[in-house]
């Protein structure tokens, strides 16, 4: 069973896709640490965009297969579901994960998104997120989600019969953009474990989230940030 390589920005979202996503395939195998103090760091000033753009603006600044190179190929989006979910063992991630899932946690409206495998490995995939705002409400937008999910080390989701072992270990991110978060999320089902990257970093008024294998994401990060600032 292979979990699905996918952005961590809806808890209800993140369980859905768990446990409908599953496939056979191989798996990565990763222990959770506790995390260190979670807070991004923040770099000098990036001027890519003085106003939100929107999301039709922002599609355009996604990656594509040509930025990606050989072997990979776009997936479909996957349509919004709302399973009940339960988060056990970490109240921060809790309060959140109930606000996502009643719409009213962080939002950024103005939005796209792009998922892609890679035909080199069955747990090769990379999912890219662009959002817009003022910088102060991306800010403190994700800082939140990140705080949360770094705020235990350890916990379960549980849908229905299904409980899923998580674990969650903030890591260093490059100096890129204005502000940069990220951490290694492990997800274990039924014996089988997998580890995915998810990094996001604020330039400017746009905030750049690349999640999935953790050797894709740190391949394609750089050229992600250039993307949203340039195109």
């Amino acid at each position: 069973m292979r979990l699905p390589t996918t952005t961590i920005l809806s808890l209800s979202a993140l369980a859905a896709l768990v446990l409908t996503g599953c496939s056979t395939g191989s798996t990565t195998s990763a222990e959770p640490a506790s995390p260190t103090t979670a807070a991004p760091r923040k770099v000098g000033s990036n001027t890519a965009a003085s106003a939100p753009l929107s999301s039709a603006a922002l599609s355009k600044r996604l990656l594509d297969e040509s930025d990606l190179g050989e072997g990979y190929s776009r997936k479909p989006q996957r349509p919004a579901t709302h399973d009940d979910v339960t988060v056990i063992g970490c109240p921060a991630l809790a309060k959140l994960g109930s606000s996502a899932a009643t719409g009213t946690g962080p939002s950024f409206p103005r939005q796209a998104k792009a998922s892609f495998t890679y035909a080199g490995g069955s747990d090769s995939e990379v999912s890219e997120e662009l959002y817009s705002d003022t910088a102060t409400k991306l800010s403190q937008g994700i800082g939140e989600i990140f705080d949360a999910m770094t705020a235990c080390p350890t916990y379960q989701l549980v849908s229905g019969s299904i409980v899923i072992d998580m674990g969650t270990k903030q890591t260093a991110a490059p100096d890129l953009g204005d502000e940069q978060w990220s951490q290694l999320l492990t997800y274990a089902v039924g014996g089988q474990r997998s580890v995915v990257k998810q990094t996001a970093i604020r330039t400017g008024t746009i905030l750049v989230v690349l999640s999935g294998a953790p050797a894709l994401v740190d391949a394609h990060l750089a050229d992600a940030v250039q993307a949203a600032q340039a195109r």
